[in-house]
């Protein structure tokens, strides 16, 4: 998600509450009106908390059903035989001192359809899906209605699997949708655009071409289940007008609308979500998520997930919005939903019973899918002891488990989630190196400053932007999370495409092929900024389709997008090709694709790029040219000499330490074999760098 930096606002709500079927605790110090009337005060909800275990599950041939809400007057279950049913069999729930309403019935009713009737004074009960829900069923509107559904957990096969734990620094993450990664037919998969045909193998895209490149780990965007679908476009709802998204849809799946289960879209092998048809009625996503982890793990690959904890989907009805609003979310002394997240409605995570839910997801994913790690949205909207119990938790189940974010939303503070052992995105090196538009704010590789950059923080890029530097963010090199592409903004050769001037930013591009084939100039810089990002202290993370210079070009068919035709900085709501991975324009740009292939075994073969201490690395001088830089890097039995000229005009002579060095990286390849043989001196030609091994 974007950068927003607006405080959070603190807020102080009262609240009045009528309803008869209520047990009120002692230490909830609840000011009673009347026998049916009392108050609940903002830090009275806070003093709500309950260990009993929650949603649903069978335990001794009964199934139990378990929903937290203070503020609602009356809870009842409503059991649905087929997915379709518009009415179903009601029970009613009891309320415990702690606002835990129950109910048990039974039979293991696995493969039943429930949801929540919640009703809240003054207003008509609203069926709602269990927060704790394992497996969705969801009608494809734009309001989504959904349904629980009651799963058997614990009876998979994993046949000995178990996490991938690894270093941090050891992590080479590729940043991934699963269904852009085999939708576009040149992937040659056959379930085309799920999780199954993630992993088909043999395939020339999917899991064979992650292997292929070398990648130790994958990051699935959101791929817990969310909303697919927007309001419609130039329309009204709840007060909203839609004027910025003609296509209508959620790609990337940042509006969550269930903690605990896989998206179901992702299981249906279709080249278009069908809207008013139910989606995920067979819970077939719960065992092919399991399958897609445990066929990267046969294969050492990690996986990590992106989750969504800060805000929940914006437009369902049927959510945490109706089953207590005042309890879950941060609301604004008007009553309406704060939006620091610019997403609508800001989860209040320092509720206790809201950072149980959290807290036991991430567990949830961890034990029961055996998911190496994590990336939070927008981890600056959560609270410290949100944050703190979390990594706490998870480190006992795993101690390898990884956790980074971004490091913004209600603030920026890097150094903070690296006092409690969080790694971060560093967009410091992203914008440091790539810059931070490719019109007026070009970074190192085109030969410029962006911002406060200078060669002593590139330099301090290089150590991994330690706290020992000045403008430094992080307490060790395992919290720095670097990158110069992610799902957001421009992709790396896009920004190249565009700040070298080849591409306009309104141009519209009528030959996407032609767009795509790399200039030698473009080829340059993009191997240039890749040379820096892999041979740099910290955790390394490309976005999928960067090893090739991926593209995003919108097409022309949607009349209702201004901007078709032209490349795309915000693709969040394209299920098209402007996503796909189109794996014959890798082929086309191979000579990238093998630099990438080689920079990928150089630093996996090598330590001194991933565990090098701080004084490990010694700068060279370098005469007449501020954007060249050099350093050798001595760590255990390994000698490097790394060597960088960014000026986009002028040669750089550098002398070498003493010795015979092999050449292992220069402008054409990368790898671990040595090219050729140098000594004495090496010229440095523009926009390119070297890497060399002492023999």
């Amino acid at each position: 998600m974007k950068n927003f930096f607006i405080k959070s606002i603190i807020i102080v709500i009262t609240i009045t509450f009528t309803g008869s079927a209520l047990y009120i605790s002692d230490k909830s110090k609840l000011q009673l009106k009347s026998k049916t009337e009392f108050q609940l005060k903002q830090d009275e909800l806070d003093k709500f908390y309950s260990d009993k275990k929650l949603g649903s599950f069978v335990e001794s041939g009964k199934t139990y059903f378990r929903l937290f809400t203070p503020n609602a007057e009356k809870v009842s279950l409503v059991i649905f035989n087929r997915v379709d049913d518009q009415n179903g069999k009601e029970y009613e729930m009891t309320r415990d001192e702690n606002a835990v309403w129950e109910t048990s019935l039974d039979g293991e009713l696995y493969g039943k359809y429930y949801g929540f009737n919640v009703k809240h004074k003054n207003k008509e009960a609203v069926l709602c899906l269990d927060p704790y829900a394992k497996a969705v069923a969801s009608y494809n509107t734009y309001f989504t209605p959904r349904k629980g559904i009651v799963v058997k957990e614990d009876n998979y096969n994993w046949q000995n699997d178990n996490w991938i734990q690894r270093d941090w620094r050891d992590l080479i993450i590729y940043e991934m949708h699963v269904r852009d990664m085999t939708e576009h037919q040149s992937s040659g998969v056959k379930e085309r655009g799920t999780y199954q045909g993630l992993i088909e193998k043999g395939k020339t895209g999917g899991i064979d071409y992650i292997k292929n490149l070398g990648v130790n780990t994958i990051e699935l965007l959101p791929s817990q289940e969310f909303a697919n679908i927007e309001i419609p476009f130039k329309d009204t709802l709840r007060g909203k007008f839609n004027t910025w998204n003609p296509y209508e849809r959620n790609h990337w799946g940042y509006m969550t609308a269930a903690f605990f289960a896989p998206e179901s879209y992702y299981s249906e092998n279709i080249r278009e979500l069908e809207f008013n048809k139910w989606s995920g009625a067979n819970a077939k996503a719960v065992n092919d998520f399991k399958d897609m982890v445990k066929a990267f793990h046969k294969e050492n690959i990690a996986v990590m997930m992106d989750v969504v904890y800060n805000h929940l989907s914006e437009y369902e009805f049927g959510n945490l919005k109706e089953i207590d609003r005042e309890y879950y979310f941060r609301l604004n002394p008007d009553g309406s939903y704060c939006a620091v997240s610019g997403c609508g409605n800001d989860l209040k995570t320092e509720r206790p019973m809201m950072r149980r839910l959290i807290v036991e997801s991430i567990l949830y994913w961890m034990k029961e899918y055996h998911v190496d790690g994590f990336r939070f949205d927008l981890g600056k909207l959560l609270d410290w002891e949100t944050i703190e119990t979390i990594i706490y938790e998870a480190k006992k189940i795993n101690p390898e488990v990884v956790f980074v974010c971004e490091p913004w939303g209600g603030g920026y503070d890097p150094a903070g989630f690296s006092l409690r052992g969080w790694g971060s995105w560093n967009d410091q090196i992203r914008n440091g190196i790539k810059g931070e538009n490719p019109n007026d704010g070009h970074g190192w590789i085109f030969g410029n400053w962006y911002g406060n950059n200078s060669l002593k923080r590139i330099k301090s890029y290089v150590t991994g932007t330690l706290t020992k530097d000045s403008l430094g963010l992080f307490q060790k090199t395992d919290h720095s999370v670097n990158y110069l592409e992610s799902h957001d903004g421009l992709t790396l050769g896009d920004f190249i495409r565009i700040g070298l001037g080849d591409v306009k930013p309104d141009e519209i591009i009528k030959d996407v092929d032609k767009n795509a084939q790399l200039t030698p100039t473009q080829l340059k810089l993009n191997k240039l900024g890749a040379l820096f990002l892999f041979t740099s202290r910290g955790i390394t993370m490309i976005h999928s389709g960067q090893e090739f210079a991926r593209s995003k070009v919108l097409p022309l068919t949607n009349q209702n997008d201004p901007h078709r035709g032209m490349i795309d900085h915000n693709s969040y709501d394209k299920d098209n090709e402007v996503n796909y991975i189109n794996y014959n324009h890798a082929k086309m740009n191979q000579d990238l694709w093998n630099y990438y292939k080689g920079l990928i075994e150089l630093r996996k073969e090598f330590q001194s790029f991933r565990r090098a201490d701080y004084e490990e690395v010694k700068f060279l001088s370098v005469r007449d040219n501020d954007f060249a830089l050099g350093y050798e890097l001595k760590h255990d039995d390994e000698d490097f000499v790394v060597l960088f000229n960014a000026n986009p005009i002028k040669e750089v002579v550098f002398d070498l330490p003493k010795g015979h060095w092999d050449v292992l990286v220069n402008p054409d390849r990368s790898g671990i074999k040595a090219i050729e043989k140098v000594s004495g001196k090496i010229k440095i030609e523009p926009s390119t760098g070297y890497v060399l091994k002492k023999k």
